[in-house]
């Protein structure tokens, strides 16, 4: 089959979808291996970029979807929809990246690390699709977990959850608070020369809040 077809194919697929299209189904209607399934989409995203095209192929996972680029989204957004664009509070940012942060958390850990109630914002996020249930955990009560979706990927533009900027090192100090370890570096590195000032520091991750029925 020439490449130019197997673009054809696979733009048309996509287009027609209208949602996530896992690699293995494209392996199995174009009768290709992963690596080649690969190798073609990544020419197609640079044939996009090329042509100035207001569409493009993003991956999400271990699949693809054609989309339209987040750069136009401004002209496309009233066409669509006339309603008011939806928001995230800084509440509802906070306990979404601790979400996934933290796959499969529960209510009650979410709330343990931001100290407030969290019950409105698990909902806003709910509603919008950015989040999920992830199953009832083994804890006592059983409560319900949760995990962020395909759709928070697509919306802060990540392949997967291991796109996620690393989090900043932190240690806490005699009350338990947290202090970045750029503003602490005092005595213990007062030794340290300007040949190994960039040297990493060992990282010391505060700790989660203890599930009940663990030692």
């Amino acid at each position: 089959m020439e490449i130019e077809k197997t673009k054809a194919i696979i733009e048309a697929i996509l287009f027609a979808a209208g949602r996530i299209v896992k690699i293995s189904e494209l392996m199995l209607v174009l009768e290709k291996n992963e690596e080649e399934i690969h190798t073609i989409v990544k020419s197609m995203q640079e044939d996009y970029k090329a042509n100035h095209r207001g569409i493009e192929i993003i991956q999400v996972e271990d699949g693809y979807q054609l989309a339209s680029k987040k750069d136009l989204y401004e002209y496309i957004y009233p066409i669509l929809d006339k309603r008011t664009k939806p928001s995230l509070s800084t509440a509802a940012l906070e306990t979404l990246s601790i979400i996934a942060y933290n796959p499969r958390i529960t209510r009650a850990e979410i709330e343990a690390i931001r100290g407030v109630s969290a019950d409105a914002c698990v909902y806003k996020l709910l509603e919008y699709g950015l989040i999920e249930e992830a199953g009832k955990t083994d804890l006592p009560g059983k409560p319900m977990s949760y995990k962020t979706t395909e759709e928070f990927l697509k919306m802060f533009g990540y392949t997967s959850l291991k796109d996620l900027p690393e989090l900043p090192r932190y240690k806490l100090d005699s009350n338990q608070q947290i202090v970045i370890d750029d503003l602490v570096e005092n005595e213990d590195n007062s030794h340290i020369d300007e040949e190994n000032i960039n040297t990493p520091h060992s990282k010391i991750e505060a700790p989660m809040p203890e599930r009940e029925g663990e030692e």
